[in-house]
């Protein structure tokens, strides 16, 4: 928008400004020369007769005068030149740096066909809508397929499980492309506008791809016809969830009694969280009941929806507990066999990475000959790390540790986004979908750190909500507006309507 302004700016006004000062100077220059010019050219022809008594000395005088009028007016003309360049170039100076392309002056004018700043950033914060919205619809819908797989098979629901898929290899392709934005890649400004709408491109096929099949999802699952048994399946596993609440609560107290606080630090509060959606689960699905009772259809399926929403949130947590506790017990198991082979391939190597390696590594077998818990994950993130940086590790037990860690730490990770969807923004998404793709424990890692950082950064602005609102709010489960978003895209996710919360 600058640059094409300057571009545009009339450059007749500064052209005029320099020619009036150039023309100045060469004025009084010639008004100068034109005052002594009379000393050089008066004759004696005009002379008094007395004067001429006096010839010799008269010309002897007249001679010296027309000497020091010559001698005076070549210095002038100089100087008179020298500031009429130096005025010109000044102006010059002056007008470039209005219109120059250095830091100190203003916006380079953009390259030809490059989009404003303007305009690339406001494109670039819709990806970011569209990126969190397309990933919301793809959960969403794989959630509910749940439900309805329960009920009607596996055969019947493949066409609405393969949209699905189709939706997440669009939405994954949107996010690789995503990263390399964010990493710079491509530097060009018109490239980055093409980048961006490539991923315009690809949300909006993923989303399209679940609206496709939206009508014939609703028809399977025949909730417009009576919710009588998916209400009964939901009732089932909401019994089932209450039942394993208790026992997650115990198993949750013995991990952090074995391998300390620090160990189940990615699970503390799991089991407050689960009983918060359980809670309001609870109260949803006696109004779905209520509601189908009165003949309310609508208003059943919307409460049906959003309590089917909150099971599935709750199953999240308190799986994420039992999770943990499985992946913990593989590292304490496998860290013995990881140290041996660490040892073994750093043995015919020099240098100071090896140093710092052996260093970890004693560490670690220090930390299982104490008494007191250790974390066996860390423990074993560790001994990867440091064999990684040193470019050994890459297969046999190490790689199977990686591996073990990479999977922990992508499953706390995208437990944590679907919990919290509600606060968390695209890139923590992108960095999540990265390291499923890879994969990664560092980048699962980062994407935690960053939808934690999204959720504080949010708040809690339905605190004062009937009891387990905010939390079902915080997690997508409803929208603020009371609607429980279900199996589609963009444009379908919410015909189910709106509800008061």
């Amino acid at each position: 928008m600058t640059s094409s302004l300057i571009r545009g700016r009339p450059r007749r006004a500064t052209s005029h400004i320099s020619v009036r000062v150039v023309h100045t100077l060469v004025g009084g220059l010639a008004g100068v020369v034109w005052l002594l010019l009379p000393g050089m050219t008066i004759s004696d022809g005009g002379a008094p007769p007395d004067a001429r008594a006096h010839s010799t000395s008269a010309q002897v005088t007249a001679a010296e005068d027309e000497t020091s009028a010559a001698d005076l007016v070549l210095p002038l003309v100089a100087v008179g030149a020298a500031v009429s360049l130096a005025a010109y170039g000044y102006v010059r100076r002056t007008r470039r740096s209005r219109t120059r392309t250095t830091p100190g002056g203003a916006p380079a004018p953009a390259a030809p066909g490059a989009p404003p700043l303007n305009e690339l950033a406001e494109l670039d914060d819709h990806v970011r809508v569209l990126l969190v919205e397309t990933d919301d619809c793809v959960r969403t819908s794989r959630e509910e397929l749940a439900f309805a797989e329960a009920r009607s098979g596996t055969a019947a629901v493949e066409p609405f499980a393969r949209a699905v898929r189709d939706a997440e290899a669009e939405l994954s392709a949107a996010f690789r492309m995503r990263r390399q934005y964010d990493d710079g890649i491509p530097e060009d400004g018109t490239a980055r506008r093409h980048a961006l709408a490539g991923m315009v491109g690809r949300c909006q096929e993923a989303g399209r791809r679940l609206d496709a099949e939206a009508e014939g999802f609703d028809r399977l699952r025949g909730l417009e016809d009576g919710i009588g048994e998916a209400l009964e399946l939901a009732e089932a596993r909401f019994r089932e969830l209450a039942g394993r609440t208790g026992a997650t609560e115990a198993t949750s107290a013995e991990l952090t009694a074995r391998y300390g606080p620090s160990a189940v630090a990615d699970i503390t509060g799991h089991v407050e969280q689960a009983k918060d959606r359980l809670l309001f689960a609870t109260t949803r699905l006696n109004e779905a009941r209520q509601s189908a009772d009165r003949g309310e259809g609508a208003a059943a399926v919307r409460h049906l929806r959003a309590a089917e929403g909150a099971i599935a949130q709750a199953d999240e947590f308190i799986t994420g507990i039992d999770r943990l506790g499985t992946a913990l017990a593989s590292a304490a198991a496998l860290i013995p066999a990881a140290l041996t082979g660490a040892e073994a391939e750093l043995s015919g190597i020099r240098g100071e990475g090896v140093t710092h390696a052996d260093l970890v590594l004693a560490a670690v077998r220090e930390e299982l000959t104490a008494t007191g818990p250790y974390d066996p994950l860390d423990a074993l993130r560790r001994i990867v790390t440091a064999t990684r940086a040193v470019g050994v590790g890459r297969t046999g037990v190490l790689s199977a540790a990686a591996l073990l860690v990479a999977r922990s730490d992508i499953a706390g990770a995208a437990g944590f986004v679907a919990t919290h969807r509600g606060a968390v923004g695209a890139t923590a998404r992108t960095r999540l979908t990265e390291a499923e793709r890879l994969p990664s424990d560092t980048l699962a890692r980062e994407s935690r750190a960053l939808a934690e950082q999204d959720v504080r950064l949010h708040g809690n602005p339905y605190e004062n909500h009937a009891a387990g609102v905010a939390g079902a709010v915080l997690g997508g489960v409803i929208s603020p507006d009371g609607t429980p978003p279900t199996y589609g895209g963009p444009r379908t996710r919410t015909r189910r309507g709106n509800n008061s919360t």
